[in-house]
C-alpha cells in the first residue's frame, strides 16, 4: 500500500502538519478530513475581524485552496469521522465511507464548553468556536443593539470589545470575583475591567444567572438577584474542552487531552497528535501541559511531521499567546501557573501600557506585556534560555531591559 497520512481535523495544526510533511520529504498521499466545510483557517480573528465583518472568509484561510492542490493534499471537508479502526488502519466516516491510512494524525482541537442555562436554546444565544458560529452571530449584532456576554475570559472579552466598537451596548457577566481569574493575576484583571469600563462596556462579576429570557428570540438575561439585562444576542464563552472522543473510542491514552510523548506520538506510535487536543510534557516548566494556542498547534505539528518522516526531534517550545482588545495588544510569554509574586514594569492603574513579570520564588515563569513589544520579545527569548530576572530592577524603567535579565 502506498504511504498515506490521514489528518483528522481541519485546524491550524492540520494545515501546518500537512505543509510540514511535504517540506520534510513525505512523498505519499496526504488527506485532511474535517467537519468544517471550509479549508483550514485562522481562528483568532473569529472574535475580532470575522465578527465585525472586516475579514472575509477568504481572508481567514491559512493557505489558499491552490496550495493544497499544488502539494497534492486531498481536502475531505464537511465530513465527520465516526470511528478510527486501528486494527485495520482505517478511518470510517459518518456516511460509512472508509479511508485507509499508514499513518494517522489527530488535530481535532477543542470544542466549546456548554452550560445548562434555562433558555439557552433560544435563537440569538450563541457560542463562538468556528466560522459558522461567527456567521450566526453576525445575524444578531449591529449598532444600537444590546449584547450580553457570559464569561469574562479572553474570548468573551475580545468579542465584547468587538461588539462595543460596533456601537452595541455590551455587558460582560463573570461568575468569578474577577475577569480572567483562571489565567492571570488580579492586577491584569483590574486593568482589563478598567479599560472595558472606559470603553463603555459594563463588567459585572460575582454574578449568578437564573435564566435567559425570550419567546422564540432572546430578549434578556435574568440574574439571580432579579435584575434583567436586555439582550438582542447572548454570547456564551466559558472555555473549551479537548476533542478527544475519537481517540478515547480508539483506545488511545487520554488524560485531559490526547497524551503524546516528546515526539508528538500517541500511545499508538502510528498515530501522532498536535494542537489543542493534546497533553504533552514541557521540559521548560517540567510539567504536563494542555495548551490552547496557535503557537503550540503550529510548533507541535512541525514536530509531528518530522516524526512521521522518521526524523525524531523532541518538542521543546516556550508557550506564548496573544489577545487583541480595543487598542490593546496583550502578548504573553511563558506559562504563569503556580506564580507567587507579580512585579510590574509600568503603571497598570492608568494608561494602557505596562508589563507584568510572574515569579515563583526566584524563578521567572512568564511575562504579560500590554502594548510592550520589547518586553515580550526579550522575555520570550530569555525564558526559552532558562534565564530569570531581577525583580528589583524590573520596576525601575530607567534600567535598560537587557540589564534586568
Amino acid at each position: 500500500m502506498e504511504k498515506h497520512c490521514v489528518i483528522i481535523g481541519g485546524s491550524h495544526a492540520a494545515a501546518m502538519l500537512a505543509a510540514s510533511l511535504r517540506q520534510e520529504g513525505w512523498e505519499g498521499m496526504i488527506s485532511i478530513v474535517g467537519a468544517d466545510p471550509t479549508p483550514p483557517y485562522h481562528r483568532p480573528p473569529l472574535s475580532k475581524g470575522a465578527l465585525n465583518g472586516d475579514k472575509s472568509d477568504n481572508d481567514l484561510l491559512i493557505r489558499p485552496a491552490e496550495f493544497y492542490e499544488k502539494n497534492n493534499i486531498d481536502l475531505v471537508l464537511g465530513c465527520d469521522v465516526a470511528k478510527i479502526d486501528r486494527n485495520n488502519k482505517k478511518v470510517i466516516l459518518h456516511d460509512g465511507a472508509e479511508i485507509a491510512y499508514t499513518r494517522l494524525a489527530l488535530t481535532t482541537g477543542a470544542k466549546v464548553r456548554k452550560i445548562p442555562i434555562p433558555g439557552s436554546g433560544l435563537e440569538g444565544v450563541c457560542y463562538l468556536r468556528d466560522l459558522r458560529d461567527a456567521h450566526q452571530i453576525r445575524k444578531f449584532i449591529g449598532s444600537g443593539k444590546s449584547a450580553v456576554v457570559i464569561g469574562g475570559g479572553y474570548i468573551g472579552l475580545e468579542a465584547a470589545a468587538s461588539m462595543r466598537k460596533m456601537g452595541m451596548n455590551v455587558t460582560v457577566l463573570e461568575a468569578q470575583p474577577r475577569v480572567l481569574a483562571r489565567v492571570t493575576s488580579p492586577e491584569i484583571s483590574a486593568f482589563y475591567t478598567r479599560v472595558h469600563n472606559e470603553e463603555g462596556t459594563q463588567v459585572l462579576t460575582d454574578v449568578s444567572i437564573e435564566q435567559i429570557e425570550g419567546e422564540k428570540f432572546v430578549s434578556g438575561v435574568r440574574l439571580a438577584n432579579g435584575r434583567v439585562l436586555p439582550a438582542d444576542i447572548v454570547l456564551i464563552g466559558v472555555g473549551v474542552l479537548p476533542a478527544t472522543e475519537l481517540a478515547e473510542a480508539a483506545g488511545l491514552e487520554v488524560d485531559n487531552g490526547i497524551v503524546v510523548d516528546e515526539f508528538a506520538r500517541t500511545s499508538d506510535h502510528d498515530i501522532v497528535a498536535a494542537g489543542d487536543c493534546t497533553r504533552h510534557y514541557n521540559p521548560i516548566y517540567d510539567t504536563q501541559l494542555r495548551l490552547e494556542s496557535v503557537q503550540n498547534a503550529n510548533d507541535q505539528a512541525k514536530v509531528a511531521a518530522k516524526t512521521l518522516c522518521g526524523k525524531l526531534e523532541a518538542y521543546r517550545a516556550l508557550p506564548w499567546f496573544w489577545s487583541d482588545q480595543y487598542d490593546l495588544k496583550l502578548q504573553i510569554a511563558g506559562f504563569s501557573a503556580g506564580f507567587d509574586n507579580v512585579v510590574l514594569r509600568g503603571d497598570a492603574t492608568e494608561g494602557r501600557s505596562f508589563a507584568a513579570f510572574y515569579f515563583k520564588g526566584d524563578k521567572l515563569l512568564a511575562v504579560d506585556a500590554i502594548n510592550r513589544p520589547k518586553e515580550f520579545m526579550l522575555a520570550k527569548r530569555f525564558l526559552a534560555e532558562g534565564k530569570t530576572a531581577d525583580p528589583g530592577r524590573i520596576v525601575d524603567e530607567s534600567v535598560d531591559l537587557n540589564d534586568i535579565f
